[in-house]
């Protein structure tokens, strides 16, 4: 299907959270919490690949206990830019993009300011309901199951990017 609209908004950075968002916000822990480990579906490296010629992919989190998995799936085997921000400093780290050139997806409680602040507010679908209540688009699948990926096919869509599948 070829996607094209009347009007075009343009972004030079889509900003996520990664957990809830790339993955389904779970941490799997041993009774040792020596081995954590976290879920990420297939589909999301699509949109990465849809996308990543149009606008600055960008990735964000802080999970510090588990930032050596988010660094081996975002940096090392999607190649996207991958940073730890504290939640506390979330709201400013986005700013220095600026809100109006950014498309950001978050599915938290603290991310609902931020989402409210972008050019375009994201949240996945099973988001907390502050970030819901804050967004412009709410992707019908779950984070860990193509919510990034339909949140880059949106995207895609609002800045008129033609596409096929």
């Amino acid at each position: 299907m070829l996607w094209l609209n009347n009007y075009s908004i343009m972004f030079k950075y889509f900003i996520s959270d990664i957990d809830g968002c790339l993955n389904d916000g779970r941490i799997y822990w041993d009774a040792l919490g020596q081995k954590p480990f976290k879920a990420f579906g297939n589909y999301d490296h699509d949109g990465v690949k849809l996308l990543r010629d149009h606008v600055k992919l960008i990735f964000i989190s802080a999970d510090g206990h588990g930032w050596d998995i988010l660094k081996s799936r975002v940096a090392d085997h999607m190649k996207c830019e991958l940073h730890y921000v504290p939640e506390s400093d979330r709201y400013n780290f986005v700013a220095q993009y600026g809100f109006d050139e950014v498309a950001y997806m978050g599915d938290g409680i603290f991310d609902a300011k931020i989402i409210r602040a972008a050019k375009l507010g994201i949240a996945p679908a099973q988001a907390r309901i502050e970030a819901k209540q804050a967004a412009d688009y709410i992707t019908p699948s779950k984070g860990g199951e193509g919510a990034y990926l339909d949140a880059c096919v949106h995207i895609m869509k609002q800045m008129e990017i033609p596409y096929e599948f």
